[in-house]
């Protein structure tokens, strides 16, 4: 038998330390080792603790040679397939995280009834809730006559004896990760060891019978996957579940994608039936704007090959303390700070005594730089107490010179913003031109003061 021993691994980066420390050696996080039993090689896969036999030689080949499509499992639903890709890949594993009752359940177990619906063998195993609430669930979405497979489980070996029995399935859901445990290692489940195991075990099924796994895993207070990060190296792509609680909307984000494009998103509102696909969010994060109220200016986004619309507010109020206060919702406030230093370096415009609010609509989150311009263009907005014009719309990336540099995608930026009634743009110059009228209106500015006095000059006219 093999001998066990005693090891310290990070949970947060799975590195194995002899002994324990207070800080973590390779990702520098405080107080994350953790004492986990283990049997000598563990560490090395299925085969540790056994004689290493003499590898065989592979055949090497050249970059060129015919290219084929990865095959896919299309569920129907629009916005799930256009994160992922084009559909789930056969023999693929994916991650998908999010808060906990977000609706990562509810949207797996459409997902798994459409897939269903069409004839393929759909396998949906729980770790953390019992076969009944599952159909509770699935009575709520009015899929609980279509033919998924249940199960409540969360030891490794039983799943897969479990689902190797009878014709292969095409999807297996596993909710989630971070209850499955493995007779392979000693640890509690989970542990970044037993994570691990675990994940390795399904997705080493996956590529070798060519069903597709869904792995569902649990976010931390930080919005990042609980338990070790080698998780999301391992498969093969991770979607992030987003959304605010007091906002019935969802998004379902790319970060990762060995099939397909990344930064992709899918928009889902939640009702009572359940999640319902979005086509349309710049409608949904512009249904409620005010054209008259000063310090609001209309983002052109993209998210991968989506244009997004949304509405960045801002408020600039004299601050009756030493530090004025600043506060971002949605945005990074690290780039607010760059973008109110140029704006008081090179064009005039002073915060210094006044407390700075920025907030995009909607609960929305933004993290291209393409948002200066609109962010600059609501900053002064509210400064100046102007409103800006109703059917402008602001896109560019500014410099700390305060230039206006072009940013990727501008028409289909300009696209998007005409086909939901925008007339006009500020946007670098520079940049590809559109076709329409609107891009034919379009300011295109080199400098960031040009902007200011855009704003202000509308006062004189």
């Amino acid at each position: 038998m093999a001998r066990s021993r005693v090891q310290f691994i990070c949970q947060n980066c799975g590195t194995v330390h002899a002994r324990w420390a207070g800080k973590c050696d390779g990702c520098g996080e405080w107080n994350t080792l953790i004492e986990e039993g283990t049997s000598s090689g563990i560490g090395s896969g299925p085969q540790a603790g056994r004689k290493a036999r003499k590898g065989r030689a592979v055949a090497l080949t050249t970059l060129s040679g015919e290219i084929e499509d990865a095959p896919r499992i299309m569920t129907g639903i629009g916005e799930l397939d256009r994160v992922t890709g084009g559909g789930f890949v056969r023999g693929s594993a994916l991650l998908v995280g999010g808060d906990p009752g977000i609706g990562k359940s509810t949207l797996l177990t459409q997902a798994a009834a459409a897939l269903a619906a069409q004839g393929h063998r759909i396998v949906y195993v729980s770790g953390e809730e019992a076969v009944a609430q599952i159909r509770l669930r699935a009575q709520r979405l009015g899929v609980a006559q279509l033919p998924v497979e249940l199960a409540a489980e969360t030891n490794v070996e039983d799943i897969l004896a479990t689902i190797e029995d009878g014709r292969r399935p095409d999807l297996v859901i596993l909710d989630s990760i971070q209850t499955l445990w493995t007779d392979m290692a000693e640890s509690a489940p989970g542990t970044v060891t037993q994570v691990r195991a675990s994940a390795q075990q399904m997705i080493r099924y996956a590529k070798s019978t060519g069903a597709a796994i869904v792995l569902v895993g649990h976010v931390t207070k930080e919005g990042q996957i609980a338990g070790p990060r080698v998780v999301e190296h391992m498969v093969d792509g991770v979607l992030y579940f987003e959304g605010e609680g007091g906002h019935h909307y969802r998004v379902l984000r790319t970060v990762k994608n060995r099939f397909g494009p990344t930064d992709e998103i899918g928009v889902f509102e939640m009702g009572d039936k359940g999640l319902r696909e979005v086509s349309n969010p710049s409608e949904l994060f512009l249904g409620e704007r005010s054209a008259k109220a000063p310090g609001a200016a209309v983002f052109a986004g993209m998210e991968g090959t989506r244009p997004v619309l949304v509405e960045i507010q801002a408020l600039v109020a004299p601050s009756p303390l030493g530090t004025p206060r600043r506060a971002v919702v949605g945005w990074d406030s690290a780039r607010l700070s760059m973008i109110l230093a140029v704006l008081e370096a090179h064009c005039g415009v002073r915060f210094a005594s006044h407390d700075v609010y920025l907030n995009v609509a909607g609960g929305y989150r933004i993290s291209e730089p393409a948002a200066d311009l609109a962010v600059a263009a609501a900053l002064v907005s509210s400064m100046t107490g102007l409103a800006l014009p109703a059917d402008c719309v602001y896109f560019g990336e500014i410099s700390l010179s305060g230039a206006v540099r072009p940013v990727a995608h501008a028409a289909s930026r300009l696209k998007e913003a005409e086909k939901l009634g925008f007339g006009q743009a500020v946007m670098p110059p520079g940049s590809e031109d559109g076709n329409g009228a609107i891009a034919n209106r379009a300011a295109r500015l080199e400098a960031l003061a040009d902007l200011v006095v855009r704003i202000a000059g509308s006062k004189a006219a």
